[in-house]
């Protein structure tokens, strides 16, 4: 796992966009994620000033989306849809772009409901990640329904793994 924080991450953002008039400097997951920036130009404000909003918090009240946030779960379902992790997610965004006549924002931001619903249940619980629960919402976006058989989550395989044999 990667220790990373809010400020982190709002400057990784902060620096792929500084380097956006030099895309060969950029690595694979940088690419992703100027493009990701590059749909979202209503988010430019926050990322050429990027030291006035290394702190700030975005609330419901205000009315404001955390641009950082939303980024960040644009860059995650597309690393997921990458690795088909969980596996069949990749299905799903291809479905859920041609649903969209292929505009892979409009399709991403129906998934960030299903992940940010998730992430919010893992948090408001103090639990890990109920996959399950992820697929169900993605799988309803494409009119799959519920899976037939439950998947292991990522925190219960931890707890499944049996003592190593000390022979």
């Amino acid at each position: 796992m990667y220790d990373v924080n809010t400020t982190d991450v709002r400057r990784f953002f902060g620096h792929v966009w500084q380097l956006r008039q030099q895309p060969h400097l950029l690595d694979a997951l940088q690419h992703k994620a100027l493009r990701i920036m590059e749909a979202h130009p209503e988010y430019a404000h926050y990322l050429n000033h990027i030291d006035r909003y290394l702190d700030h918090n975005w609330t419901p009240e205000q009315g404001e989306t955390n641009p950082f946030l939303h980024l960040s779960l644009h860059l995650s379902i597309q690393e997921q849809a990458a690795i088909d992790q969980p596996f069949g997610i990749a299905d799903i965004h291809r479905r859920l772009c041609a649903k969209h006549n292929d505009d892979w924002v409009a399709a991403e931001h129906e998934m960030m409901e299903a992940l940010a619903e998730t992430l919010w249940q893992a948090q408001r619980y103090g639990q890990g990640l109920d996959v399950n629960a992820y697929m169900t919402r993605l799988r309803r976006l494409v009119d799959l329904g519920q899976e037939d058989e439950a998947r292991l989550n990522p925190h219960e395989v931890a707890q499944q793994t049996p003592p190593a044999d000390k022979n």
